[in-house]
């Protein structure tokens, strides 16, 4: 409670990173670079959603947020987001890319002694707090359930962003 924290990116971490900040009282602005994720992750309890290719949005909350999840999974400008950061803020990538990030300039960081971090998975202790707490206030991963024969037309949808948040296989078609 009392942070104001971004999370970037509205797929399947960023579904959940939304539903567990604001869970956990922060203030919780959502970034996006589709104009049609606004009511999506306003419905996930984002207190604003902004969209990154608008640069007047994005300059509305230079040097606001605490912390800055950031759940994309392709290279981006990742300076762009550090001049949201206030002073000892932190960014913390969780998305996976398969090709580097552009290097951030290095007085984004140390002019404002921001942080950048990377995470993969918690322990086990902390897989375990998280699972509890999401028990807690009921969370859960908003997923699409696909028969295993499914699978092929469900990667491509992946592919091409068409999936909302995740999708899980029916353990009951693979006996079919």
């Amino acid at each position: 409670p009392g942070h104001k924290i971004g999370v970037v990116g509205i797929g399947g971490l960023g579904h959940m990173g939304i539903k567990i900040a604001h869970a956990m009282g922060a203030h919780v602005v959502a970034f996006t670079t589709s104009e049609s994720k606004r009511a999506a992750a306003k419905a996930l309890g984002a207190d604003e959603v902004v969209v990154s290719r608008n640069a007047d949005e994005m300059a509305a909350h230079a040097q606001s947020l605490d912390f800055i999840l950031n759940t994309v999974a392709a290279p981006h400008d990742l300076d762009a987001f550090f001049a949201l950061l206030k002073r000892d803020g932190t960014m913390t990538l969780v998305g996976a890319p398969a090709s580097p990030h552009p290097a951030p300039a290095v007085f984004n960081l140390i002019m404002k002694r921001r942080s950048l971090a990377g995470s993969m998975i918690g322990g086990i202790p902390e897989t375990q707090e998280m699972l509890d707490f999401c028990a807690e206030h009921d969370i859960v991963a908003d997923i699409e359930m696909i028969r295993a024969d499914q699978i092929n037309t469900a990667y491509d949808r992946m592919l091409k962003g068409d999936v909302k948040y995740r999708f899980v296989i029916d353990c009951a078609s693979l006996a079919a």
